[in-house]
């Protein structure tokens, strides 16, 4: 099965934590763990949930490492 290239940036991130978005955004990144689709992410990206609250950075945190 063909692998989808998923492009995410903060704002995804910081949707798990949105009402509005919440949903989504949780069922997205549960598609990346289980392997369905490869998360990329920008450098700006990066430093921005680097900047961000413990439990966003715990977001990227429990991804798998990129392959």
């Amino acid at each position: 099965m063909k692998k989808f290239l998923i492009y995410a940036d903060t704002s995804v991130f910081g949707g798990c934590f949105d009402d509005e978005f919440s949903e989504e955004s949780k069922s997205l990144f549960e598609n990346i763990k289980s392997g369905k689709f490869i998360l990329i992410i920008s450098a700006t990206t990066l430093r921005e949930i680097n900047n961000a609250p413990d439990y966003v950075q715990r977001i990227l945190a429990e991804l798998p490492p990129e392959m």
